[in-house]
């Protein structure tokens, strides 16, 4: 499998012929983090390796995630803190990029361990952080909770309340209605954007039909592919297969994805909940494995869950037109280049799934001004600005067009928020 930093370095030295000569020198700016932060956290007797990347703050503060998981790797993180840079700079909230993870299985660990092990990577991490230094927040086995040890930690190091340090927190503490759903959300939004600006696309005909008529794969039913399933659905699209890590099912007349979910709570994963109108019927669909989904003859394929499952080995099969990554880093570069040949539209990662940090930020914002939105209030932040970073992606995209370059969206996004830092590069740091 490629190294993760590797393939995020291929896609964005991609773009370095579409700079101007005066820009294209600050590229290798991006090509490495400012600053890194490692250190090994001691907890009951075991040792766990624990790192932070700072990779940009030209825009502002470093922003970016903490995971917890048996299987991080230092290339992973490092390319997930090159993103944020890009997808906050895309979004065009003032955020840098910084990503943090630990090497652990938390499922091993009992509540009082986990809580331990929060509390002493911000004491790794705490001269490095701060609300206009470096605002972590949760990812993959991180949640509210973990927030609020960590964000408590913090406070008792530097003497005095500061919510705004870390974001995903629980509302009781300083967190924002409209968290929970905004990443998911964030991507209907995409996706609808999407197939609004293609309706009259040479050779997209095909997608210009109802919403119920549009068929949608998810890859992951977690927080992110359950929140995307649910609301496209309730706006009348048709999700017909989800999966988790142990597989998926597939359900042609379209699945219920709230009776999934509780479905998948009882039982602990969503093989064999073929659920349609809140009844889960066996014989309704029929169960698929990860490998198999991301096959379907679909018109939206939306991967939720994990880095390079698209890759050269698979994309040649992958039939869907359209695909909204909703994970991070789910396409490998050589299968970006196999499905661009075929026409396959990608609506990029570091745009698709903004509206989590989207809404971290207008957390942030509440933290720092005191004064707290309704979710409505908030939902109706989160809109404009994903249209405007939409916006900003599709118009470089034609405009890049019209000169005859060979581009795809994702070419167009990363150039948009490259150009967005080196600008402020220059400025900053000529």
């Amino acid at each position: 499998m490629m190294d993760p930093f590797k393939n995020a370095l291929a896609f964005l030295n991609e773009i370095k012929s579409d700079l101007s000569k005066e820009n294209q020198p600050y590229l290798a700016r991006l090509q490495k983090p400012q600053n890194i932060v490692k250190g090994i956290l001691k907890v009951n007797g075991k040792q766990y390796q624990a790192f932070r990347f700072q990779h940009n703050n030209a825009l502002g503060p470093y922003k970016g995630g903490i995971r917890f998981h048996q299987g991080v790797t230092e290339s992973e993180v490092k390319a997930l803190s090159l993103w944020m840079s890009l997808k906050c700079s895309i979004a065009g909230i003032p955020y840098g990029g910084g990503k943090g993870g630990i090497i652990v299985d938390p499922k091993k660990l009992s509540k009082k361990e986990l809580e331990e092990l929060s509390r002493a990577y911000i004491r790794l991490i705490a001269k490095h952080i701060g609300v206009n230094k470096d605002v972590p927040a949760p990812d993959v086995n991180t949640n509210g909770q973990i927030m609020a040890w960590m964000v408590d930690e913090y406070e008792k190091i530097i003497g005095h309340h500061e919510p705004g340090v870390i974001t995903g927190k629980p509302l009781e503490i300083g967190g924002s209605q409209g968290r929970d759903k905004a990443t998911g959300y964030g991507g209907v939004m995409a996706m609808k954007f999407l197939l609004e600006k293609i309706k009259g696309l040479k050779g997209k005909s095909a997608l210009n039909k109802p919403p119920s008529q549009i068929t949608i794969a998810i890859q992951g039913f977690g927080n992110v592919g359950y929140f995307f399933a649910k609301i496209a659905s309730d706006e009348g699209y048709r999700v017909v297969a989800v999966s988790d890590s142990k597989g998926g099912i597939h359900v042609e007349e379209g699945l219920d994805p709230v009776a999934t979910l509780e479905c998948k709570r009882k039982q602990g994963h969503v093989a064999g909940c073929y659920c349609v109108g809140g009844v889960c019927d066996l014989r309704k669909g029929h169960p698929i494995t990860n490998e198999q989904l991301l096959e379907l003859d679909v018109d939206i394929l939306v991967p939720s869950a994990l880095e390079n499952v698209i890759n050269n080995k698979n994309a040649a099969r992958i039939k869907a037109p359209i695909i909204i990554e909703m994970a991070n880093g789910p396409t490998t570069k050589e299968a970006d280049d196999i499905l661009s040949k075929k026409g396959t539209m990608i609506v990029p990662d570091i745009f698709a799934n903004s509206g989590g940090v989207t809404v971290s930020y207008l957390e942030w914002v509440q933290n720092r001004m005191g004064y707290y939105w309704t979710e409505q209030e908030v939902d109706g932040k989160l809109q404009p600005i994903m249209e405007q970073a939409f916006a900003r992606m599709w118009y470089k995209y034609v405009e890049l067009e019209k000169k005859n370059k060979k581009t795809t969206l994702r070419g167009a996004a990363y150039l948009v928020a490259v150009e967005r830092i080196i600008e402020a590069e220059k400025i900053r740091r000529p």
